[in-house]
């Protein structure tokens, strides 16, 4: 049975949605989720925001199912947000404000936004339309250019740009210029001495009159001079005027006539500045997308001297910057763990984010925290009957959709009471909630287990996938999966191509073994497959039905507190036994002797 049409699932929230102020915290269940996973994570997050608590948001890193479906149809409650990795990304930690110079710029241009904004790199953006990144200029490249060279004095006098930007970078006025935007190389000569000796220095350093900048401030000898040389522009400093007959010679012989505000010292230095970036750009650097996991930024950053990394759009486009500081900060995002507490089972990239807290009724696994966090382990049959103690202790009373929800998630992991994990608590919890949700328990676990089989529903490859979960004992990764059915007919009916997709999931995971675990609601049984070495299936010392692999299992209904003990009790007499092989994929037994 699937969901009533018309009772169609609200929209799933955005996480956009999160108080502004606030981190976002995600809560979410395990890999695969059940029931109790989904429904705790929407309590959850209901039970943080009855306490004022702001940022979380209930979501999941599965698919949704048949009964998952019904239940959420039943108490209009929307599929938890969908996350498929919360690795933190480039776009999470960049700086998107970012400060760039384009490539036409001059390097008084380059190193006022650096003064200006603090900061070391400049991405440089194409000129063209795209305004793509071609490259990066840095404190430490433009300080290059002005450290005085004195084994190569022509160097010193270079400056490769145009009149337009040393006339912009003096401030100065223009009195004539001939082809201001022309970018060439000129050299700097100041007109400080006889004029008998100017020009000779300038022939001795072979700097051709044409490429010649004269800066001078009221020698009219060396003006006019200058001028008839046909040099290619005259700055007078200290915004003193040239005579007439100056200006119009200057005009005559095609020759610039800047007047500059400044002293012939600071003159001289500015229009160095006044250089075009071009040679300074560094332009074999990487980029990054904003998408690109930071664990990959890390390695870019260690394999190089590299500081900061331009991001950008597809099209080449600029749109921030990451710094080896960036990848520093903490990351924004949170993670609630409710239903599990193995990073196994966490949803990918659980590793990398802060978790802040676990909601959890499993046993313990491995997991580390950077920082102690709030740790509630309760030994009852679902973890919403956690978070509904949560609730009632505060003194905070539910919605009734809420407090369905979590009846849904306590009647699936605990079969209705009926389940051997089930406690005093989970009976006391679920009077409680029926009362506030105004529904009968029975009504509701009807439903529930009625909602539809996932045999029929799915085909092999998901049914295998069906609630499962990895785990490591003895250094040995196995999976168990689960499925809830009314009856066992479905299952033989579909139990060869079962039992194939099985072996194909132990295959591609890598696992010692995989077992799938099929309970009949109704009669308290189970059914269990396994794929795996003989070795290990010849220890499962209960009934085979029909073949090998398959296995009854009387009063077995609890993955959690009667199956994952039992197997894990033979790994281990397998490991004192010295019956494990190394080294092979796949085939982590080796037959006694």
């Amino acid at each position: 049975m699937v969901p009533n049409p018309s009772m169609t699932l609200p929209a799933a929230p955005s996480p956009a949605r999160s108080d502004a102020n606030a981190p976002t915290t995600y809560v979410v269940g395990h890999k695969n989720p059940d029931a109790d996973a989904i429904c705790s994570a929407i309590a959850y997050a209901a039970y943080k925001q009855a306490r004022g608590d702001r940022g979380y948001i209930a979501a999941r890193c599965g698919n949704s199912n048949a009964r998952i479906d019904t239940i959420l149809a039943r108490f209009r409650q929307p599929l938890p947000y969908y996350l498929s990795d919360v690795s933190p990304r480039v776009r999470d930690l960049m700086t998107n404000s970012v400060v760039s110079v384009a490539e036409t710029a001059t390097c008084a241009e380059a190193l006022e936004l650096l003064d200006r904004h603090h900061v070391r790199v400049l991405p440089v953006t194409s000129s063209r339309r795209t305004g793509g990144v071609v490259g990066v200029v840095s404190l430490a490249a433009l300080g290059g250019v002005f450290i005085p060279r004195v084994s190569e004095p022509r160097s010193m006098r270079q400056v490769n740009t145009s009149l337009a930007n040393i006339t912009r970078a003096l401030n100065a006025r223009a009195l004539h210029v001939v082809g201001e935007r022309k970018i060439e190389e000129l050299y700097v000569r100041l007109g400080t001495m006889d004029i008998s000796s100017f020009w000779s220095v300038s022939i001795r350093e072979n700097i051709p009159a044409d490429q010649a900048i004269v800066i001078v401030g009221d020698r009219h000898d060396i003006q006019r001079r200058s001028i008839e040389l046909g040099i290619r522009a005259l700055v007078i400093t200290s915004n003193l005027e040239p005579d007439d007959d100056t200006i119009e010679l200057a005009k005559a012989r095609g020759v610039s006539l800047i007047i500059s505000p400044h002293d012939s010292a600071t003159t001289a230095w500015v229009v160095r500045t006044a250089s075009t970036i071009e040679r300074v750009i560094e332009r074999n650097v990487p980029t990054v997308g904003a998408d690109v996991r930071i664990a990959d930024v890390r390695k870019k950053f260690s394999s190089g001297s590299t500081h900061s990394i331009p991001v950008v759009a597809d099209d080449g486009a600029l749109i921030g910057i990451i710094t080896k500081t960036d990848i520093l900060k903490p990351v924004s995002t949170r993670l609630v763990l409710v239903d599990h507490n193995e990073i196994t089972q966490a949803v990918p990239g659980a590793d990398e984010v802060p978790i802040a807290e676990i909601i959890d009724h499993h046993r313990l696994g491995a997991l580390n925290t950077a920082q102690p966090i709030l740790f509630i382990n309760e030994p009852v049959g679902s973890t919403c009957t956690i978070v509904a103690d949560l609730f009632r202790r505060e003194g905070l009373q539910p919605s009734p959709e809420i407090a369905g929800i979590m009846m849904s998630g306590l009647i699936s992991d605990t079969l209705h009471l009926n389940g051997p994990t089930t406690t005093s608590k989970d009976a006391i919890i679920l009077a409680w909630l029926s009362e506030i949700a105004g529904v009968n328990s029975k009504e509701l676990a009807d439903q529930i287990f009625n909602s539809g089989s996932v045999i029929l529903a799915n085909p092999p490859e998901k049914i295998v996938r069906s609630d499962y979960k990895i785990y490591e004992e003895e250094g040995l990764r196995f999976s168990v999966s689960q499925v809830e059915e009314l009856g066992f007919g479905n299952f033989w009916q579909h139990a060869k191509p079962i039992s194939a997709a099985l072996g194909e999931l132990r295959e591609e995971e890598r696992l010692a073994f995989a077992a799938l675990l099929v309970t009949d609601i109704n009669t308290q049984n189970s059914l269990l497959l396994v794929k795996g070495d003989p070795t290990f299936i010849q220890r499962i010392n209960y009934s085979h039905v029909e073949q090998d692999e398959i296995f009854d299992l009387p009063g077995i209904v609890s993955r959690k507190k009667q199956l994952i003990p039992y197997l894990t009790s033979l790994i281990k007499e397998m490991a004192a036994d010295g019956a494990f092989a190394t080294g092979r994929s796949g085939a982590p037994f080796k037959k006694r002797k």
